[in-house]
């Protein structure tokens, strides 16, 4: 759980979920870690590793619903934000700009949960960047805990760059630079809808 206002950080330059939900109050951040097979099979294997995102995506899904009930059984509001940018013929995110509603990365770094990777992706402490989230905006003024957060970017990054040579769209630079452009193309169009998951096989940080 973590307090809404650090997207107000300069540093971030996503969407809010303040313009959302106007009376937010709390973020909760919701994780599940994805079976190593399904990574292990990548590329020929993309549809089960498709098929066992949305798995991952389908379990968070449940869970943040009878999180959000709970929370509205104690006189509260709660919704839960999408997954996906783009997932059974619908959007999510922005088709121009590609992004959602707000980060659910930027939100599990806050929270203490991992750091950012080249990837940029969320490279969280016991799974690596195996993780799938999801996450709920409510008005209730939760208590969480003060989280010691790490550095904005994984140490491990500066001298691997396996997840740049791996990326077979172009989309990742060393500096750091993500063209979000060039991934969706290659998922959507090269793959047809199915996900690509090689920078997340490659990463030396995938954990168990």
């Amino acid at each position: 759980m973590i307090d809404p206002s650090c997207f107000e950080n300069s540093e971030y330059t996503g969407n809010k979920p303040q313009d959302v939900m106007t009376d937010l109050q709390s973020v909760i951040i919701l994780g599940v870690s994805i079976p190593r097979g399904a990574f292990d099979t990548l590329p020929n294997g993309r549809a089960e590793y498709t098929n066992t995102l949305m798995a991952g995506t389908a379990t968070l899904r449940v869970i943040a619903f009878q999180i959000a009930r709970f929370i509205e059984k104690k006189g509260y509001k709660a919704t839960i934000a999408p997954s996906e940018g783009s997932e059974f013929g619908y959007w999510y995110a922005d088709r121009k700009t590609l992004k959602a509603d707000f980060s659910f990365k930027y939100a599990a770094y806050h929270a203490g949960l991992g750091n950012f990777g080249l990837n940029h992706l969320l490279i969280t402490k016991d799974f690596g960047p195996k993780v799938r989230m999801t996450s709920i905006l409510t008005d209730a003024p939760l208590d969480g805990e003060k989280n010691t957060r790490l550095p904005f970017i994984n140490d491990a990054c500066s001298t691997c760059m396996k997840c740049i040579k791996a990326c077979p769209a172009g989309a990742l630079s060393a500096e750091g630079v993500i063209y979000k452009e060039k991934c969706a193309e290659y998922m959507f169009n090269v793959l047809g809808g199915l996900r690509c998951g090689l920078c997340i096989k490659v990463c030396p940080l995938n954990r168990f």
